[in-house]
């Protein structure tokens, strides 16, 4: 890619681009939250098409203004965010839209997708509808979407901000592979053990601009996150100790089923208190998301479970058994959310930064008929100066044009301004650049010193023990463990997550 612009309206999103991808080899892109990295990816990939600039491939100029441009030229990309129609099977989602004799004999397309799968080491089963697959097996079905489509070059977009480590080492092997049968890969991430891990070279971008390139044997953490800034950075949580820990939510006996009526959730029982983070640790899918839903008052829960709430002012517990988010809201309690599903749960993508803050605080008002504008505006402000949210202004460009770190940034900077006496935040660095990332611990831990009872759900362990208090280690619905964060080893909470151990 040579000299690549990209503008939308006033705001340059990439300028000057030059970016060489070599036969074979596994090229990480990196920069900060809005850097342009998708910006630039979806310009190889026909999604936008440069404004100046010229793309080669093997010396020759090309020209991109579509997916299937793309395609033809031997280019696919797999998408933060999955384009799968839920209802078919894997097969009919893999030829979907393919032009070519016979592309409605699932037979051979199912026995071609089973030597594709052979070939790199991929686990799937052609006639499996999406809707009942794993995260991982979702995104297996992207990738050899684009390989079954002749793909040479896959530029694969945050691959495993929804897996866990086993399946990111199931897919870096089949990187690996691919690698090994001269196809080359672009990898989105903003993961730097993983950079390291199974890149051979690094670009970085910063506010557009590309900043250099660097083999990965010559780099480091602390190196790659400085070029990433600009400046240093310190990569360091500070785990301050609360004067004053009271308990703040007591959940017992939490029992979740699901419509099949499968417990999710299995007598849980802990108490989240002020002053401390409470961690919440676990396998994808061992009940993390049920949990903070029915504290949320999202999920219904079976009638032996007990979720109190302890009122700091007061001292005075209310039951929070069969209220919803609003009636939660209208007792008093100050309760905030960061769900895992950023726009399925927690924002609108059409609306405005300044219209998904006036979501949240519109009912300060009372009942008053016009809506004040002017606050939400300035909650908007705030957030967009404090977390450095990349967006030319706060109230006209809709939240699902701004880059999926910095629509995390909202959504974490609006709920932290609520007040709240209870935080929950579900992945809330997932998808953000490392400084970011440590910015929202810092937010996190001045949210615990000021007595707030914060709960975190996390996927990094190495995170996890160096943020949070205490840690609930969560194995297929049940607690297998409540664990000292200053005391315990990432080794022993691999074993609780796969109940090896247990105990308090």
């Amino acid at each position: 890619m040579e000299g690549i612009t990209k503008h939308f309206g006033s705001v340059i999103a990439n300028r000057d681009i030059h970016l060489e991808l070599r036969e074979g080899e596994i090229l990480s892109l990196l920069g900060e939250n809005g850097s342009g990295k998708t910006t630039l990816m979806n310009m190889l990939s026909g999604i936008y098409y440069p404004d100046e600039g010229q793309i080669y491939i093997h010396g020759k100029p090309v020209t991109i203004k579509s997916p299937k441009d793309a395609f033809d030229n031997g280019i696919g990309m797999i998408h933060q965010h999955f384009k799968l129609v839920d209802v078919f099977t894997a097969t009919e989602n893999i030829i979907l839209g393919l032009k070519e004799e016979g592309m409605l004999n699932l037979k051979r397309a199912a026995k071609r997708i089973k030597e594709i799968s052979e070939r790199y080491g991929f686990e799937i089963d052609p006639n499996q509808k999406i809707y009942n697959m794993s995260v991982s097996q979702k995104q297996t079905v992207e990738i050899i979407k684009v390989l079954y489509r002749g793909a040479d070059i896959l530029i694969l977009d945050e691959p495993t901000a929804v897996l866990t480590p086993q399946e990111t080492e199931k897919l870096f092997k089949v990187m690996r592979n691919m690698q090994k049968d001269g196809k080359s890969l672009i990898i989105i991430t903003h993961k730097l053990h993983e950079v390291l891990e199974v890149s051979d070279r690094v670009a970085i971008l910063r506010k557009g601009e590309y900043i250099g390139d660097v083999a990965t044997k010559d780099a480091d953490q602390q190196s790659l996150t400085d070029m990433m800034v600009g400046r240093a950075v310190s990569l360091n949580i500070e785990r301050p100790q609360a004067e004053e820990i009271q308990p703040r939510l007591v959940v017992e006996h939490l029992t979740v089923k699901d419509a099949e009526g499968v417990k999710r959730l299995d007598d849980v029982t802990f108490t989240a208190n002020s002053g401390e983070i409470l961690g919440i640790a676990g396998i994808a899918g061992s009940g993390q998301r049920e949990l903070l839903e029915s504290i949320a008052g999202l999920q219904a829960f079976e009638p032996e479970s007990r979720i109190e709430y302890i009122d700091p002012a007061t001292g005075r517990k209310q039951l929070l058994n069969g209220m919803d988010p609003l009636k939660i809201i209208r007792s008093g309690v100050l309760l905030s959310f960061v769900p895992e599903d950023r726009f399925g749960m927690g924002l609108v993508g059409s609306m405005s930064i300044a219209d998904n803050v006036m979501l949240r605080s519109y009912r300060r008002g009372g009942h008053n008929p016009f809506l004040d504008r002017k606050y939400p505006k300035e909650l908007a402000n705030r957030i967009v100066n404090d977390l450095e949210v990349v967006t030319p202004n706060v109230d006209q460009i809709p939240l699902r044009r701004l880059s999926g770190g910095n629509v995390q940034k909202v959504l974490v900077g609006r709920e932290i301004e609520q007040n709240p006496t209870v935080l929950m935040t579900a992945y809330a660095v997932r998808g953000l650049d490392i400084n970011t990332s440590y910015t929202i611990y810092n937010l996190l831990t001045e949210q615990k010193m000021k007595g707030v009872a914060v709960i975190y759900v996390g996927e990094d362990l190495d995170v996890l023990l160096e943020l949070c208090d205490r840690i609930l280690v969560l194995c297929g619905g049940k607690v297998s463990g409540i664990v000292d964060g200053r005391s315990i080893t990432k080794e022993e909470i691999g074993l609780l997550m796969t109940k090896v151990g247990g105990g308090e």
